[in-house]
């Protein structure tokens, strides 16, 4: 009986794995460079969205908002423009063990003015903070909650997420990377995608999502194309990268006839404009791919008509080209200067 049972479980755990399922997690970390945010008043980390985690979390970390931790994580923000994804990217950087806060994998992936931190004494100063707060006490507090919601959120947006689509679409053939979903309970409407390497292990592939009530009902949101959207931040941005001079001209076009409307939404600059788009037309394109059609329209609606995104249908078009030509582009970076000539259709209209 115990022998068939081991095999059942085994079976069970191999058929996950081969089908790219993952799990949502909770991250001290992630949890802790939120709250730290929070603390110094880090807008984006500070609407209460959360319920009773937020009062709770208020109620615990409010008398330490003149730590000097705190005080030194303020002025980075102001001095390094430390702020959103860049808050996430130190936080998937970051380990716990034994009590003590530390630092692991590339340092060069700590861009967007973490390149200008002392890092060393970040870490030093933020394990102060860390201490004297009794984080992993407050932490460890709020297990079950955690593990409720994570529940909820499995049950929700897991039987749409199939991380084996990314790496056929980009790179034509099965991931190499792992994919990680943290739900960050400070983090509110805030959402961010990251990434990193540690040594002798597969890239991982972060979507951070926010815990968010609706304000009005009290009932918790779960959107499924928000995790989707943050895991093709860490395809589509390096392609930028790589690609800038083919997209320099038609970029600053799309950013200069719609610089207020994406200021708005903190986006103020044409390379984030780029890979937004991008980013959003590839979230419709996998829900055509993967049969869930009605979510297509109704995203294609929404970024066209609410997010300040109309030439996001030349995008659609461009990577549904791409994605029915694979004997001529075998990854998505081969066809990546093809997609400037359909959004210079959008701006001719």
């Amino acid at each position: 009986m115990q022998k068939k049972t081991f095999v059942t479980i085994l079976f069970s755990l191999l058929s996950i794995f081969a089908s790219g399922q993952i799990k949502s997690e909770v991250s001290e970390t992630v949890e802790l460079m939120g709250i730290l945010s929070r603390t110094a008043g880090f807008q984006e980390f500070s609407k209460d969205l959360a319920g009773q985690y937020s009062k709770d979390t208020e109620a615990w970390f409010a008398q330490y908002r003149e730590h000097p931790t705190v005080a030194y994580y303020k002025e980075l923000r102001d001095k390094n423009g430390i702020a959103y994804e860049r808050v996430t990217n130190m936080a998937v950087h970051l380990e716990i063990e034994k009590g003590k806060v530390k630092l692991v994998g590339n340092r060069a992936e700590l861009t967007g003015g973490w390149q200008n931190v002392d890092l060393d004494d970040f870490v030093k100063r933020l394990n102060k903070f860390y201490v004297d707060s009794r984080f992993h006490e407050f932490f460890e507090q709020h297990q079950n909650f955690y593990s409720d919601f994570l529940k909820q959120y499995d049950t929700n947006v897991m039987p749409y997420i199939h991380t084996d689509w990314y790496g056929k679409f980009y790179n034509g053939a099965a991931p190499a990377e792992q994919f990680r979903i943290i739900i960050g309970f400070t983090y509110g409407s805030t959402n961010n995608g990251a990434s990193r390497q540690l040594p002798g292990q597969p890239r991982e592939v972060f979507a951070v999502c926010g815990y968010n009530l609706n304000p009005k009902t009290g009932r918790l949101l779960f959107d499924t194309s928000l995790p989707l959207h943050e895991f093709n931040h860490s395809f589509v941005n390096p392609l930028l990268e790589k690609n800038e001079k083919a997209m320099q001209e038609v970029g600053k076009k799309l950013f200069q006839s719609s610089q207020s409307v994406m200021e708005k939404q903190h986006y103020d600059d044409w390379h984030i404009v780029i890979n937004e788009s991008l980013v959003r037309a590839a979230v419709i394109v996998y829900f055509y791919e993967n049969g869930f059609n009605q979510f297509a329209m109704n995203m294609l609606n929404i970024e066209t008509m609410q997010n300040g995104f109309p030439w996001v249908l030349d995008v659609v078009s461009a990577l549904r080209y791409y994605a029915t030509h694979r004997e001529q582009y075998s990854k998505l970076n081969d066809f990546y200067p093809e997609i400037a000539r359909f959004l210079n259709k959008y701006n001719m209209k």
